[in-house]
C-alpha cells in the first residue's frame, strides 16, 4: 500500500492506482479531498492534518509519499509528522519526498516576512524552505537515506526548486502517544 500525505485532488494517486497498487490519500482540504474522491473511492481518503495520527488504514505501507506537503510546518512539528511517517511505514518500507529548496524564490524564498531561519509567512501561511543539510537531516535516526537531489521541477507556471528525498525505514518503531 502506499500513502500519500497531501494527496491534493487525487491526480498521482489516481495514477498510481491505474498501475494496480492500494493507495490511501490524507489531505486537510475538505475540497480537495472531494475532488479526489471524484478520481479514486472516497473510502481510501481521509480529510486530516499531517500533525494528527494518521489513520489506522495507513499502517504498514510499502511507501509513503509527501511531495510538497511538508513545508507547512515549523521545524517541532515536522519532526512530529516524521515520525509518524517512520511509525506507519513497514520495516524496509520508503519514504519519498519533495521539500521547499532555499533557491525556490518563485514561491517564497525570501520576499516575505521571517518567521525563523529559512521560515516565512507567505500569504499568511508558514513556509519552510531547506537547506542542503536541512534536507539531509529531515531522515535521522531510524531512516537509511538513499538519495538526497536539488532539482528544478515544471509543476507550475514557473520553476520550482526543491529537495527530492528517498529514504527506507530501518529498524524497529515504538507507537506515539497521539
Amino acid at each position: 500500500m502506499t500513502v500519500e500525505l497531501g494527496c491534493g485532488n487525487g491526480a498521482d494517486l489516481a495514477m498510481l492506482a491505474a498501475e494496480g497498487l492500494r493507495v490511501i490519500g490524507l489531505d486537510r482540504s475538505p475540497t480537495a479531498i472531494a475532488e479526489a474522491g471524484k478520481k479514486i473511492s472516497p473510502q481510501l481518503l481521509y480529510c486530516q492534518d499531517l500533525c494528527d495520527r494518521f489513520p489506522p488504514a495507513a499502517q504498514g505501507a510499502g511507501a509513503v509519499i509527501a511531495s510538497l506537503s511538508l513545508h507547512y510546518f515549523s521545524v517541532d512539528q515536522t519532526n512530529d509528522v516524521m515520525l509518524r511517517i517512520r511509525e506507519c511505514l513497514a520495516p524496509g518500507g520508503i519514504f519519498l519526498c519533495r521539500v521547499n529548496s532555499t533557491q525556490d524564490t518563485h514561491f517564497g524564498a525570501g520576499g516575505h516576512r521571517p518567521l525563523a531561519e529559512n521560515q516565512y509567512l507567505v500569504h499568511g501561511q508558514l513556509k519552510r524552505f531547506f537547506d542542503e543539510a536541512a534536507a539531509r537531516s529531515l531522515c535521522g535516526e531510524g531512516w537509511e537515506v538513499l538519495s538526497v537531489e536539488e532539482k528544478t521541477i515544471q509543476r507550475y507556471a514557473l520553476p520550482k526548486a526543491v529537495w527530492e528525498i528517498v529514504a527506507r525505514r530501518t529498524g524497529s518503531v515504538s507507537v506515539l502517544d497521539g
